[in-house]
């Protein structure tokens, strides 16, 4: 299909609150393919349709090391159901906060509830990179970014280096 454009920040679409798909249609799985493509091409192992500019909540996910075989996910409409009171720390990075990397502490099991691109309902529980994965794109469709975990120290320091990269970017230096 295509290759799209990932915003990176200080981009505000990255802060919107992404509307439910509804119904899958051929449209909604043509973007999920497209949306594949980009994160496979980043390469990344997760991408919510916002990072793209379409504000709707579509996830894509693939955890699979650079020497297996792909495992696409494609989540329609992510809920996050359950989450443990056990919290874990792993590294984190975002196709849209690129080479930025941060220790995040989230639940370290979750269920989950999304429809596939049939439309069919499916509930999972997931651990470990599958887990914080999933927790990061389903926020990204809440206008979270992963540093919005960090303190506001942390965070504020990273929006301005990004700020003025994007300045000098504008600006054709």
């Amino acid at each position: 299909m295509a290759l799209r454009k990932i915003l990176e920040l200080p981009d505000h679409r990255l802060k919107l609150v992404s509307a439910p798909v509804g119904t899958v249609t051929d449209e909604i799985r043509a973007l999920s393919v497209d949306m594949l493509e980009t994160m496979y091409d980043a390469p990344g192992i997760g991408l919510a349709a916002i990072q793209i500019g379409v504000p709707k909540r579509l996830v894509v996910i693939d955890t699979a090391k650079k020497d297996e075989e792909r495992r696409p996910i494609v989540l329609v409409d992510p809920e996050i159901t359950w989450t443990s009171e056990e919290l874990r720390v792993h590294e984190e990075g975002c196709l849209s906060i690129p080479d930025y990397y941060e220790e995040i502490e989230r639940p370290d099991r979750i269920r989950y509830r999304y429809r596939d691109l049939e439309g069919v309902v499916v509930e999972a529980e997931a651990d470990g990179i599958l887990a914080t994965c999933l927790q990061h794109e389903i926020d990204h469709l809440d206008g979270t970014l992963f540093i919005d975990h960090l303190s506001r120290l942390k965070r504020s320091r990273v929006v301005k280096k990004f700020e003025k990269a994007a300045k000098r970017d504008a600006a054709g230096g």
